[in-house]
């Protein structure tokens, strides 16, 4: 997954030197195989970025530096711009409202809104006393599984029947994805899933291979013996280092489902040589059926977790019945875990309220730690900003949030980010927070003021282990809708419901 490919520029807070900035951004893109309509585009993304840190990161007057950084990814560019002028926070910006000639715009937030018009990802980081962070990401241009259908495909009415499932067992062989799979595995998870998936490489068979290549994602596919394709599962490696992979983009044709694809699929990638994640796999399992979470049971991958309302109501699975009376509403997943190799004894702070739970999920999984109560009556934090990561699915409308170091003013941040997605109608956020840290064990009371609760744990994210607090923005929530299959997941299941500020009575 790593690259030597990279850029750094540093650079002085001068307007002077913005040509240079872009002309060594433009050159790194072309080199990776940007054409020259998207050169343009990266212009204006980066022309805005450094002109906002020249331009309001610095007092007047005042002289700095700032870092360019041009990194090659699997899927194309990463820019990444830091500094560390004035603090800045991005959840207190004007939203701006396009409208008209886009060359003659101007006002509050413009700047912000062509960068994200422009680019696929745009992120800002406070990163306490290491200053702040811009994060560009523009990918390659692929075709996506639509433009792989004809016209006659795409205006074809939805069919009124699924095909039949294939009753006799038939052979077929489980293996790693060949380059002319790539599409069949887009079209599946198509006519499996829709766009439901907040992860949209899925519907890009280019973009499938090149992230096989890297190591960032592992597939594994189904065939039968005259190469029909049956079936797919992978794991990916959330970012690059990761300890932990995410068993996901598990799907099977129709007509394949009831041959034992999924397992035979899960044995792979569990004995892929040499392509383990170090530590464990964890996965999502919806509640709308048990099938996954059988699934999931059967390999030992273990429940540690709830995640209230992450996916649209309109998600749905075809070929399989949904065990709710049809009155949908937005989906919930179960949250499991299995170590791939034996757990190291950590030291842990669980906050006083959920120490029981959080021993008992440990069990669950095959953990001992050792649970300690830090010292004081209140956590000891540094006078500098937090370390705050915010990751959002527009898509599926939610929101994961990981506090990677806590600042002075953790809460007041907290609370901050929390509005910001609420306005922009996020129905649900997941907030990490490590439990190997001792200030988890104070602040978690006082986040939950602000109506965050209990969802989990998940061992060895960016923050080591973990505990997963949950926030719903104005979610009609039916608990007797969540369907869940083992009686640790259905423990969990009553353990969030009773901390849910939500449920009245």
């Amino acid at each position: 997954m790593a690259t030597n490919e990279c850029i750094r520029l540093t650079l002085p807070n001068d307007l002077s030197y913005l040509p240079m900035a872009l002309l060594c951004v433009r050159e790194m893109a072309r080199k990776v195989g940007f054409p020259e309509t998207e050169l343009s585009k990266i212009e204006i993304g980066v022309e805005e970025s450094v002109s906002n840190v020249i331009e309001h990161a610095f007092d007047v007057g005042e002289t700095g530096t700032f870092d360019l950084t041009c990194e090659r990814m699997p899927l194309g560019l990463s820019i990444r711009i830091k500094e560390k002028g004035m603090p800045f926070d991005p959840a207190h910006l004007p939203e701006y409202q396009p409208g008209g000639d886009l060359e003659k715009a101007s006002g509050p937030g413009l700047g912000v809104f062509l960068m994200r018009k422009v680019m696929d990802k745009v992120s800002f980081h406070n990163l306490g006393m290491d200053g702040k962070e811009t994060r560009l990401v523009k990918y390659l241009p692929s075709k996506s599984i639509e433009q792989y259908c004809s016209e006659a495909e795409l205006r074809a009415p939805p069919l009124t029947s699924e095909p039949a499932v294939i009753k006799e067992k038939i052979a077929y062989d489980v293996r790693g994805l060949q380059e002319a799979e790539a599409i069949e595995v887009s079209r599946c998870a198509y006519k499996s899933h829709g766009y439901t998936f907040f992860d949209e490489h899925i519907y890009y068979p280019e973009r499938l291979l090149k992230l096989n290549q890297s190591g960032e994602l592992v597939s594994a596919v189904a065939v039968t013996k005259d190469g029909t394709f049956m079936g797919h599962a992978a794991l990916h490696f959330p970012y690059v280092g990761a300890k932990i992979a995410e068993m996901t983009f598990a799907f099977v044709n129709v007509e394949y489902r009831g041959q034992g694809c999924m397992n035979r699929l899960c044995e792979y990638l569990f004995a892929a040589s040499g392509k383990q994640p170090q530590c464990g796999v964890y996965a999502y399992a919806v509640t709308n059926h048990v099938i996954t979470q059988k699934v999931m049971a059967k390999f030992g991958i273990n429940d540690c977790g709830l995640e209230l309302a992450t996916s649209p109501a309109t998600w749905t699975f075809k070929g399989i019945a949904s065990e709710d009376d049809g009155n949908a509403q937005r989906i919930s997943v179960a949250l499991s875990f299995k170590y791939l190799a034996p757990p190291a004894r950590l030291t842990v702070y669980p906050p006083p309220q959920h120490r029981e739970m959080i021993e008992a999920l440990d069990r669950n999984i095959q953990a001992e730690h050792q649970y300690m109560v830090p010292p004081g009556t209140g956590p000891s934090l540094p006078e500098e900003a937090s370390d705050i990561e915010v990751d959002l699915h527009a898509v599926e409308q939610n929101a994961d949030v990981c506090i990677r170091r806590y600042g002075v003013a953790v809460v007041r941040e907290l609370r901050a980010i929390l509005r910001d997605l609420c306005l922009k109608q996020v129905a649900a956020i997941n907030l990490l927070l490590s439990l190997e840290d001792p200030a988890t064990y104070f602040l978690t009371a006082e986040f939950e003021k602000m109506g965050l609760f209990f969802s989990g744990i998940l061992p060895q994210t960016r923050v080591g282990d973990a505990l997963i607090l949950q926030y719903l923005n104005n979610v009609a929530l039916d608990y007797d809708k969540i369907h869940i299959h083992t009686d640790m997941g259905k423990r969990i299941l009553a353990y969030v419901k009773a901390h849910d500020p939500n449920v009245v009575g």
